[in-house]
């Protein structure tokens, strides 16, 4: 299966809608994605996991890396809206205590709306 990887800008947050499996085969798509929005000079990352089926260490990879990456930069990756089964890898590798999590896009944004 693909992934596809939608952009969009929420104020000052910018939110990647990812759709599909995230594996070996299909985690350079999202890195290519987070590099990008990193170089760019994104502060607030939003990772909705809505719509993604399956998630292996490759993608939890991409995700531990993009994080890196923007707090580098001052910034941060968080992960909203993840289907129970990628939320179970998640916990289950500890990456639970890494990202903040909330339950959909709506209310990692209130959180920024709050801070400012």
């Amino acid at each position: 299966m693909d992934l596809t990887v939608s952009v969009e800008t929420q104020g000052v947050s910018t939110v990647a809608h990812v759709r599909g499996e995230l594996d070996a085969y299909t985690a350079p798509v999202l890195r290519s994605v987070l590099t990008d929005l990193a170089d760019q000079g994104a502060t607030d990352v939003i990772v909705s996991l809505r719509d993604v089926t399956f998630v292996d260490s490759s993608g939890l990879g991409v995700l531990v890396g993009g994080l890196k990456r923007l707090r580098t930069g001052g910034g941060t990756l968080r992960l909203a809206a993840i289907n129970e089964r990628v939320l179970r890898v998640v916990r289950i590798t500890g990456l639970d205590t890494v990202f903040e999590i909330h339950p959909d896009v709506d209310c990692a944004l209130a959180v920024v709306s709050a801070v400012d």
